[in-house]
């Protein structure tokens, strides 16, 4: 029954991803499933602020400048500003995945004032499939410099993230 629900899932998931030009599925080879979700990172969370029209979904360390991703909108807005660090030689795009789930955002790069490298600034739409996947499973990928960092949400902020798109719209 769960093989069921998960083929028909997927199913729809392909069907949702073939409609955008940014997704790219990744299919899997016949008898190959997905792991299980990654583990939290001790002292690492997503953090959700709420300014009046605005709010802010974003990745680090708590009480620091230490930024890994970050997703800003106004209410209702159904569009995201993403923000990202990256090395000094970074591609101007941020690169995530959510499970089966890929998107390039070009990007806007402009040298750190807190870190070595660039601060990278996309825009997305907010029912993008890989943030709707990301929604979902409350973990998500960012690729840089060739390198993948998995961002997961500490069981208790899991609800932050739906709080954030539902606000976004």
């Amino acid at each position: 029954m769960r093989a069921t629900v998960l083929i028909v899932l997927s199913g729809l998931t392909l069907g949702a991803a073939a409609c955008t030009t940014v997704e790219t599925p990744v299919e899997l080879a016949p008898g190959v499933t997905t792991s299980a979700a990654p583990a939290p990172v001790a002292d690492h969370d997503w953090f959700y602020f709420r300014d009046g029209d605005e709010a802010r979904l974003v990745y680090g360390l708590a009480e620091s400048d230490d930024l890994r991703l970050g997703f800003d909108c106004g209410q209702g807005s159904g569009r995201l500003m993403l923000s990202a660090i990256g090395g000094p030689d970074a591609r101007p795009e941020i690169h995530i995945e959510a499970e089966d789930l890929t998107a390039r955002f070009p990007a806007q790069s402009e040298p750190s004032q807190l870190h070595e490298g660039v601060f990278l600034t996309a825009e997305a739409a907010a029912n993008t499939a890989v943030f709707q996947r990301f929604r979902r499973i409350g973990w998500i990928t960012l690729w840089q410099d060739g390198e993948r960092q998995v961002f997961v949400a500490q069981p208790e902020s899991v609800p932050n993230i739906e709080r954030f798109f539902a606000f976004c719209g």
